[in-house]
This record gives structure tokens, sequence and C-alpha cells, in this order.
């Protein structure tokens, strides 16, 4: 029996460019942000509303599963007169959905004109002198899922992934903002003491289980890519208690006001 065919992923991506262009009667989107675990409520701050729906109903999206991810497909208008798509929520390869899916939004978005992508997301950090609450520019990442969203020789330059231009930017807005190297692990366990280790070994300062993924393919198309991280908890091994989900909800929460302020910030700088 024939193994069954999956859908070319970068023509359902177009399928769904043109499936939001049409439901919010916009020509383009020029800017997407992705908010992960901790971030959704940031996204009330970023500009007049153009139309909003659930992510599930537009093509080859699926409803976010993760408790704090809000679920949502959002456009609105900047301050600046940009077109922004806003998705409350992400899918992640620890879901068994596979690569593609993961990177779906990034994709869509670009096919629909957007050349600047603000991932975010909520992690566990390794220096004790970035607590719960700090934000963190990711400068680089590293890849320890073992997938890639790209198949085939497609070959791409990824020295610099995470642009300077746009972290320069967001300074404008928090000179403050640290830079790291953000570790994306399968997931959905949490990372084991050992683990962490290994990371920071390897030269990282976060770890997490999104991000990489969406940027390999964000930089495929051509995208300048922005990562901001949120510490929620000090990781594995480094942190005095165990980890738990509700840790990273709570630190989330207690951050928005700032994380809105930041991002908006930022939306309105692009």
């Amino acid at each position: 029996m024939p193994l069954p065919t999956r859908p070319d992923p970068y023509a359902l991506a177009e399928e769904a460019a043109q499936a939001v262009r049409e439901r919010f009667g916009v020509e383009r989107i020029d800017v997407v942000l992705t908010l992960g675990s901790g971030w959704s409520a940031a996204s009330e701050d970023l500009g007049e509303e153009i139309g909003s729906c659930p992510i599930g109903e537009l093509p080859g999206f699926s409803t976010p599963v993760v408790i704090g991810h809000g679920g949502q497909f959002r456009v609105v208008r900047t301050a600046g007169g940009k077109t922004a798509a806003v998705l409350t929520g992400r899918t992640h390869y620890y879901e068994g959905r596979g690569v593609a899916p993961v990177v779906h939004g990034v994709r869509t978005a670009i096919k629909a004109g957007a050349s600047t992508v603000v991932l975010t997301n909520g992690c566990g950090g390794l220096n004790l002198d970035r607590p719960a609450g700090t934000v963190v520019l990711m400068r680089d990442h590293i890849n320890l899922t073992g997938a890639n969203p790209l198949v085939g020789a497609r070959f791409i330059d990824m020295t610099e992934s995470y642009s300077k231009r746009l972290r320069d930017l967001a300074r404008t807005v928090d000179p403050d903002l640290p830079e790291g190297v953000y570790a994306q692990f399968h997931g959905p366990s949490f990372e084991t003491p050992a683990e962490v280790r290994m990371a920071g070994v390897l030269g990282a300062d976060l770890v997490g289980m999104s991000t990489a993924l969406e940027t390999i393919a964000a930089r495929e198309l051509g995208a300048e890519v922005l990562g901001l991280s949120l510490v929620t908890n000090l990781a594995a091994g480094i942190s005095p208690t165990p980890l738990h989900h509700e840790e990273v909800l709570e630190a989330g929460a207690a951050a928005a006001p700032r994380l809105r302020s930041l991002l908006a910030g930022i939306v309105a700088a692009l």
C-alpha cells in the first residue's frame, strides 16, 4: 500500500496567506509576531485591531494545545502604519504533528508579505544574574531537536540567524536588554540537570522548546528575525525547586505590563 502523501508545506502556506488577505481585507502583512508562553497578554497594545479569528480556522493551522497560549490570529495596524499579524500561540514540535506545522505560521505570514518576524518564548535560564522576569534578546541558537524544517538541498546561511539591526532597534526601546544564546530541546519533558549543564558547555544561556525551527524557516524565505526570550524560571539543576508549567504562567503574568510596553515600543519602531 502506498504511503499517504503530505501536502506541500510551501503551497499550503501560500493558500493560508491568501486566506489571511481575503479574510481580513488586507493587501499584505508587513510583520508577524508569534507570542509564546507568558507573552499572550502583551498583544493588547500592538495597534488598532483590523480583525481576528481562532488560529485553527485558517488553512493548515491547528489550535494551540498549551495552556497559556491564546489561540488567536489577529491582524492589527501599528502606530507606524504597518500591518502586523499576531499569533497568540504556536504548534510545538513535541505535539507530534511533524516539523512543517511548527513553522507554518511563519511561512504563511512571509508568503503574505512579511519581511520581519518577531518570535517570543518562555524559557529556562542558566544565569543566576538573570532571574525570572528577565527578557533576553536571542543572539543565536542551538537546535537540539534533531529536526529541521528544510528538506532536500536547501542550503541557507545561518551566520546571523537573529538580526543585529533588530536587536539594536529593540535596545532603543529598552537599552538594558541583555543578549544570550538559546538552545531548543525537543520537549515536552523539561530538561534534566545534566542536559542543562551540557547546554551550558555548548554555549547556551537559555533553554526551551520552540523558536529555533521557526527561525530556520524564516531565514530560508529571507525574513529578518528578532527573538525575545522571557526567563520564566531557572533551569533544572540551577533552580532550587522542581519545575512546573504553572511557574511559567505565573512569571508571564507578573511580567505582563513590561512585556506589553516593550513589544508595543518595538512594533511602533519597526
